[in-house]
């Protein structure tokens, strides 16, 4: 059974409640990019919620298994990818490995940490996509070491354009339990913005790069 809208409603609704997402079209925030932004993701924070955290876990399981059955090993994007591979790999029953930002400076200075073996097929998990940099790195660097990367899933995403055509050059399916038009339809319903609020978000996601505040 695919991906419901219900299913992307609640976790919206989980993210928003329990302030992993956070809205602020007046005070906007600023990326590591140095892009100004009116909304913040840190779905790091569902992992202190057991039945949330439950719940991202069972739906990424079946994301996983509905897109692309059952693979061979699941990959990790360091680091908020991480801790949410590990807990869809020991639900799947299968061996995890992930992939830092960066080379080890010391040591054998791995940038795939984990046993892995040519001809692998592996799904990598992220916590969000945004510009889709990170996930495309991970994604390189898996398929220097051999593996079939046969798709990416994620919490989240932003549903940038810029990320959306990056995937598909290199010919890489990605899903996501939730994106930002669901989130904004759950933060009007929830009261956690206005309508004119909405409208202000929605047109910061057309060009996010050059978008400046009001």
């Amino acid at each position: 059974m695919p991906l419901t809208s219900e299913t992307q409603s609640k976790i919206a609704e989980y993210l928003l409640q329990i302030k992993a997402v956070k809205l602020q079209p007046k005070e906007p925030f600023t990326w590591a990019s140095g892009w100004k932004s009116p909304i913040y993701c840190d779905n790091r924070i569902a992992l202190s919620f057991p039945v949330i955290r439950t719940y991202i876990r069972q739906q990424l399981v079946h994301l996983v298994q509905e897109e692309f059955g059952t693979p061979e090993i699941i990959v990790g994007v360091a680091t908020a990818g991480i801790p949410q591979g590990v807990l869809v790999a020991q639900e799947l029953g299968l061996p995890f490995a992930y992939v830092r930002s960066a080379p080890k400076d010391h040591g054998r200075q791995n940038l795939v940490e984990g046993e892995v073996s040519p001809g692998q097929r592996a799904v990598v998990i992220e916590d969000l996509v945004s510009t889709g940099k990170s996930s495309l790195k991970c994604i390189e660097a898996l398929k220097e070491r051999g593996l079939e990367v046969v798709g990416l899933v994620s919490i989240f995403d932003y549903g940038f354009e810029e990320a959306e055509q990056e995937f598909k050059k290199i010919r890489c399916r990605f899903f996501s339990l939730c994106n930002y038009e669901f989130l904004l339809q759950e933060a009007l319903k929830g009261n956690y913005i206005s309508q004119q609020e909405r409208e202000y978000l929605q047109e910061w996601r057309l060009n996010p790069s050059s978008w400046t505040p009001a």
